[in-house]
């Protein structure tokens, strides 16, 4: 899948335990854009450098989703990423 837009906002690099991430904020062009944040995993992290806010992007991502019961109440909670693994300027 891709998204197309501009490049409103490229994160810094974080780690938390072993999992290293960044997001980059993509405004879309559509008639109602949209500020999407994608997230960048480990060597992909890399790749941001190459580009810069306000640059006309495509990006190609996966949508990921995961479940987990909350400590708490027992409840099954879900929540989804959106991870980015290519980016051609357009």
């Amino acid at each position: 899948m891709q998204l197309q837009g501009v490049i409103k906002e490229i994160k810094e690099t974080e780690q938390k335990g072993n999992f290293v991430f960044r997001m980059l904020i993509l405004s879309t062009a559509e008639q109602y854009s949209q500020d999407i944040a994608i997230q960048f995993n480990k060597d992909a992290t890399e790749m941001l450098n190459l580009y810069k806010v306000g640059e006309s992007i495509t990006v190609s991502i996966n949508i990921r989703g995961k479940g987990y019961e909350d400590r708490n109440t027992g409840e099954m909670k879900y929540f989804n990423t959106i991870q980015g693994w290519k980016i051609e300027r357009n």
